[in-house]
């Protein structure tokens, strides 16, 4: 939705979805801290991620207090920012990675503080010009959410909202209505191949927001192991994000980057077939 304000190379979304819908596939994005464990690194892990399978890319920009965050993601975060990394050198970084990819859709997941340090509208216009397609701002519910649409809009990338497991019918349809690309879908306990208790949750929330015309959802946590991502897909989500178990992976592998690359690559192939339907 809210097309017009897209750049047309930018629909990549929208494109990806159609791609996949026709394979009848769902989708898998992994998660990763830029410039974890440093600037270099991330970019081979990046490349790595796409080169086996990763239908779309979710980046987190490193912050001093990841509030959403757990414990693995707070320390990828800390090593990032050992090495006094910039935004910018982050920003040139996904640029490479655009350069060589150009079709994969790309998302940032950030924190408000380092939205408007230098301005809302100077943040987006960077990010855009790397070739960014989304922005999730993760300690910005919906309804604080006006500022940044419109600072997202004039810059061509297309906001996305987390849809909380305990929201009420009329948040979801706020956010179905305020996301573009897809919404980003927590389930409460995460969702397991075979506990049908925690699915049912997630099929309600995601039926309610097909009901409100939303993009698509992607369930984003507690997404570790294959069976995740098939129950994600059967309780009707369009993919899942999974981050914590990707970064576990990089932090227990720092001293061997090679053996670090073999075992993100073998995760992805594995997680990416769970999403045949």
């Amino acid at each position: 939705m809210n097309a017009k304000n897209v750049n047309q190379e930018q629909q990549r979304y929208s494109k990806m979805f159609g791609a996949l819908a026709e394979r009848n596939q769902g989708a898998f994005v992994p998660f990763v801290t830029l410039a974890d464990p440093d600037l270099a690194t991330s970019e081979q892990i990046i490349r790595t991620l796409i080169e086996n399978g990763a239908d779309a890319l979710e980046l987190g920009l490193p912050f001093s207090d990841p509030v959403a965050d757990g414990p693995v993601i707070q320390a990828a975060n800390i090593r990032a920012l050992k090495h006094h990394v910039t935004k910018q050198q982050c920003f040139d970084l996904i640029a490479r990675v655009r350069a060589d990819y150009p079709e994969i859709p790309i998302g940032l997941l950030v924190y408000c503080n380092l939205v408007v340090a230098n301005g809302a509208d100077a943040f987006y216009a960077q990010a855009a010009a790397a070739g960014v397609d989304s922005v999730l701002v993760a300690d910005v519910p919906v309804k604080e959410g006006a500022s940044f649409i419109t600072a997202a809009h004039g810059a061509g990338i297309q906001p996305i909202f987390i849809a909380p497991p305990d929201a009420s019918p009329t948040t979801l349809a706020k956010v179905a209505a305020a996301s573009e690309g897809y919404i980003y879908l927590l389930s409460r306990s995460g969702v397991t191949g075979d506990n049908q208790a925690s699915a049912a949750p997630a099929a309600e929330l995601i039926q309610a927001l097909r009901d409100a015309g939303g993009a698509p959802p992607l369930l984003g946590f507690g997404i570790a192991k294959p069976e995740h991502v098939q129950a994600a897909i059967a309780a009707g989500a369009a993919g899942a994000i999974s981050g914590s178990a990707i970064v576990r992976i990089i932090a227990e592998h720092l001293e061997d980057v090679p053996n670090m690359l073999n075992k993100l690559g073998v995760f992805v192939e594995e997680m990416k077939a769970a999403t045949e339907k």
